[in-house]
Formats: structure tokens, sequence, C-alpha cells
């Protein structure tokens, strides 16, 4: 389906990302571990942690289950392990565990070492409207056991609920939490192990490029998507462009540019608008075919002189670029070198999905993951 809209306002503040329908979505979440087939246990897993109501349920809801924000205040504590197989996305394809905030560690019948051995990223989230210095106690305890079970895990630290603090705050609050956790690891002798921080919160887009980053360091293909899309947008008159998943609005790569937010944030804002068109006027009457095809395209002029730009690349992902008027009158060009990165993209997972797959306990669940390693880190770029 083919849409183009004329926008003659810049909107002054951005929508909440909840506006997918429910069933556009990635399926019900699975009960808790024990429960799973083992085959599924292969994929990246992506564990979240942190101690209760520090809001790691409602980052699963809000980003891959398209729950409002405001829903996430009737969620219950989590009181036992959840696992959540993100499966639909040929590219987002990993399995995320939420952990109850009361794990023991100590517990003799709580096997870390098995759970840390197949981990890709630990993300952290701790509450910054809180007293956050019982969450670095448990933060260095995690990471200092997780990283000598299994030092390739990606570590990442949401500085989560920042919605309710100034800016000022914001900013004092991320460097002492960051002074205070890597002190900690200094007087562990653990000065290799990494951290990375991220101000965040489920009512804007912070989450959802937080969860980006942390996404892009497990896919394997990510220097190659970056350096096609350097060569797009150079060669087309773009100035940035996105690579999104189009269920969770995750970006999977942008150009080497830097990321501005406000730019992430109106193209976050275009997709949605984008889909729920589609589902209102682009099914057909029956309510059977998809709100997202190889036919979706979209344009929309804002009045600042500016022009976004929507074109399916693969079933789960959409290029979107942001671009002058002046440069769109060149429209032909664009869509030519689009076609052309279109064709290198679907080649590069092309060369993924013949490589030979691994047997026995190497082997990773999915054709986009044939180069991920067990532990879901980069084992080589294709």
């Amino acid at each position: 389906m083919s849409i183009q809209y004329e926008v003659e306002q810049l909107a002054d503040s951005y929508g909440v990302a909840d506006s997918f329908p429910k069933d556009f979505g990635y399926g019900e979440e699975e009960a808790d571990i024990e429960d799973s087939p083992a085959p599924s246990d292969s994929k990246p897993r992506i564990l979240l942690m942190g101690l209760r109501r520090s809001g790691k349920s409602s980052i699963q809801k809000v980003v891959f289950h398209k729950m409002s924000p405001n829903e996430t205040l009737f969620l219950e504590s989590t009181n036992k392990i959840y696992k959540d197989d993100i499966s639909s996305s040929s590219f987002v394809n990993f399995q995320i565990w939420d952990f109850p905030g009361q794990v023991d560690f100590f517990d003799p019948t709580f096997d870390y070492e098995m759970i840390f051995r197949g981990t890709g990223a630990l993300i952290f989230v701790i509450d910054a409207q809180d007293d956050y210095v019982e969450a670095l106690g448990r933060l260095h305890l995690t990471v200092s056991r997780a990283y000598r079970v299994n030092p390739e895990i990606n570590f990442e630290v949401f500085i989560h609920k920042v919605d309710g603090l100034s800016d000022d705050h914001k900013i004092e609050t991320q460097r002492d939490i960051h002074q205070r956790a890597n002190d900690d690891l200094a007087d562990a002798s653990l000065e290799k192990l990494h951290l990375s921080f991220y101000l965040t919160s489920i009512y804007d887009h912070s989450i959802f490029e937080a969860f980006s980053k942390v996404v892009q360091k497990l896919i394997p293909q990510l220097p190659t998507l970056e350096n096609l899309l350097n060569i797009f947008i150079s060669n087309s008159g773009i100035e940035k462009a996105f690579l999104f998943d189009v269920v969770s609005k995750i970006y999977i790569a942008t150009d080497s540019s830097p990321v501005d937010m406000q730019s992430y944030e109106l193209c976050c804002d275009m997709i949605d608008v984008v889909i729920d068109v589609s589902c209102i006027y682009g099914l057909r009457e029956d309510g059977s075919g998809s709100a997202y095809d190889k036919e979706s395209m979209a344009i929309i002029k804002l009045n600042n002189t500016t022009v976004l730009y929507l074109k399916e690349v693969t079933k789960f992902l959409a290029l979107v670029c942001i671009l002058r008027e002046e440069s769109f009158e060149r429209k032909g060009l664009i869509d030519y070198n689009f076609h052309c990165f279109r064709k290198a993209i679907h080649e590069v997972f092309e060369v993924g999905v013949s490589t030979p797959r691994p047997v026995g306990p190497q082997a990773v669940g999915s054709p986009c993951n044939k180069a991920v390693a067990l532990n879901g880190t980069p084992r080589s770029t294709v």
C-alpha cells in the first residue's frame, strides 16, 4: 500500500509508542523457564534484572508487547523468572528473561552458571527516583558473578524512570551512578568489565533508543549494514537514515552520523502513522491482507522543508530517511539507490542463510543468527 501525506504543522511533542494494533506484535508471553521447550534455549538471551518495582516488566511490555505506559501501573510484581521469545522478526531474534528482584545468587537452586553462560546481554534496571544504594550493591554482585562465568556478556545499565527528574538532576544522577558503579568494580579488580549507561523512561522514546543500542551489539552483520547505509545516504543526498524493525521500532542500524533524539522520534511516529492508516484502509474488506508488505511506502513533508521517506526493505524491516525537499526532487535517483541498497541487504542475509548450520551445542536457532555464538556475541561479520 502506498501512502503520501502532507503535514503542515510539526507537532510540539511526540506520542508514546503504543498505537500498534495488539495483534501486530510478537505473540503471547511464554510461561516460566521450567515449562519451556529446550530447543529455543539456544537463542541469544537478554536478561532483565534489578530490584523489585524498578520497572523491568514495564519495559518489556511497552517495547515488545505494545502496552500503553499507563497500563503498566497495574502490572503485578514479578515473582518468578519469565521468558519472552522474541521471534517474529528475522533480525530481532532472541529471548528476554525477566528476573524477579529478589533473586538470590547464593541459593543452591539457582543455577547462575547455566543462565549467564548462554547470555548475550545483561540489562540491570535502576530506579532513578528511589534510593539506589541497594541497587548499586546488587548491580555489583550481579555483574561480577556474571563476568566470572561469561566475560563476553554485554553489561547495560538502564537508569530508569527519569521522566520525573529535571535535566540537571538526570545528569547528576547518571554521573553519580556511573562513578559509584565503576569505583566498586575497580575495588574488586574488575577494571576490564565495561558498563554502558542509559537514561530511560517508558513515557518517551528513550527506552526504544536504549534497547536499540543493546540489540545492535547482538547483530553480527551490524558493520556491514552501517557501511551500506553510509554508501546509500552519501549517494542520495539524504541527511539521516534508520533501518527499523517495524514491530518494536528498534532501529537495528543507522549511518555513522550522530543520532538526534528528535529525528528518531519523528521516524518512530511515522511508522505508527503508516501502520495505523494501513490497518484502516490497506486491508481487504474481509480483513485479510497485511498492514505492512512489499508495497508499503510513505512520504511525509513537514513545514520546515524536511521530508520523511519510508520504504519497505523486508517483511520486518523498513528504511526511514530524513532529507531536504530540494534533495527529494531527485526521487528517481533515490529510488534507484534504494533498489541497490535493498538488493544488497537481501544478499547479506542470504549469505547467512546459506552458511552451513553448526551442529551440537553451538547450533543457533534461527537463520539470522548463523554467525552468532551461543552467548549471543558476534563470531564474524557477514
